[in-house]
């Protein structure tokens, strides 16, 4: 595949993720432009991270990417949203596109209209480890999965693991939860360790999903998961005939004996290896996973975003979806319903059918 090229609008500590990927993946990856409008912001941008900026998306589209990656404040998203259907540029949307319901259905009824070329960067089912549990699900060595308990993502991007793992793509639900408060030292955050030894107070919410269909999720979420060493992440997923339970895997074989087997992440760069880069993730003696960078000095979250712009590069060519608008659309529309759920304690709470799912 012929390397892509893509402008970026954005500058914020996510758009940065895009600018270090396609620098450390020159070969398959371009940076155009990345629009800034602040002149002395942009101007300082430019000297900082040695990339072109301009203040006007005019000015990003002279260079004709294949693609703009849209990286800004959700307040923000519509309006630009918007603008690039309009151009009939194809754009990868990295914020969840709208804050409330009405939002949301504007934006499915403006993409529809304009025949938008539009993909959205989820990108947790990429990551090593998602990857990995999705295709051991798919294999079928759990059989029928109908319950799960996740405790690894917030919001709209636990709904988007949902829904995959349970294969419940916009069946109505029924949420109900609470939200509680919890002291923890934090450990750790964006810039790395924390070791003040100072106590915070956090909030954990608890929710649970149950669907038409009878299948339901558990959801257990803290925010200080995301950057902690005494918080980790959690994972159970049971079908009729086997189970994840984080990093170990318990199924049936054929002959109806029980399997344990452990997942093994293969990397390079440890013990003595004087590489870097992430391999794969194995089941036994086969990987349910390789990284589609093997030679990447890439993070997991890296691996996934680099793996977005890449499919998102096979979707301008081939119109092949990754994580189409509707499928945002569902995520943000059930978060939202979880935050309703959550500022109403213990009460049902009804995701219905909408306008994107017929």
């Amino acid at each position: 595949m012929k390397k892509q090229r893509f402008g970026l609008i954005g500058s914020g500590w996510r758009a940065e993720f895009y600018i270090r990927i396609a620098k450390l993946l020159p070969e398959q990856l371009e940076l155009t432009g990345v629009v800034i409008r602040d002149s002395d912001k942009g101007a300082a941008f430019a000297k900082k991270f040695s990339v072109p900026v301009v203040q006007t998306l005019d000015e990003l589209l002279e260079d004709r990417p294949d693609f703009v990656v849209l990286s800004i404040n959700r307040d923000f998203v519509t309006d630009y949203l918007v603008r690039l259907f309009e151009r009939k540029v194809p754009v990868l949307c990295e914020t969840p596109p709208g804050k409330t319901v009405a939002d949301l259905e504007e934006l499915w009824e403006s993409s529809q209209a304009s025949g938008a070329n539009i993909q959205v960067a989820e990108q947790y089912f990429l990551q090593p480890l998602y990857a990995a549990w999705l295709q051991v699900m798919e294999e079928g060595r759990l059989g029928e999965v109908e319950n799960m308990s996740i405790s690894a993502l917030h919001g709209y991007h636990a709904v988007s693991m949902i829904r995959k793992m349970l294969n419940v793509p916009y069946e109505r639900c029924v949420i109900q939860g609470k939200r509680f408060s919890f002291r923890v030292t934090e450990t750790a955050d964006r810039g790395g360790f924390v070791v003040d030894g100072e106590v915070m107070t956090r909030d954990r919410d608890r929710l649970t999903f149950e669907f038409e269909n009878g299948k339901t999720a558990f959801f257990d979420f803290s925010g200080v998961q995301y950057h902690s060493y005494i918080r980790t992440r959690q994972l159970n997923v049971q079908g009729t005939r086997g189970e994840i339970d984080d990093l170990t895997v318990r199924y049936l074989a054929e002959d109806g004996t029980p399997v344990t087997q452990e997942l093994q992440r293969i990397d390079l760069g440890v013990y003595n290896n004087q590489e870097w880069a992430h391999q794969g993730i194995m089941l036994g003696e086969r990987y349910v996973y390789k990284s589609p960078f093997p030679t990447g000095r890439l993070n997991d979250d890296e691996i996934a975003i680099a793996d977005c712009l890449v499919r998102m590069g096979h979707y301008v060519q081939t119109g092949e979806s990754f994580y189409s608008l509707r499928e945002a659309l569902q995520d943000t529309y059930v978060s939202i319903k979880m935050e309703e759920a959550l500022s109403r304690p213990n009460e049902e709470i009804i995701v219905d059918r909408m306008i994107w799912a017929e």
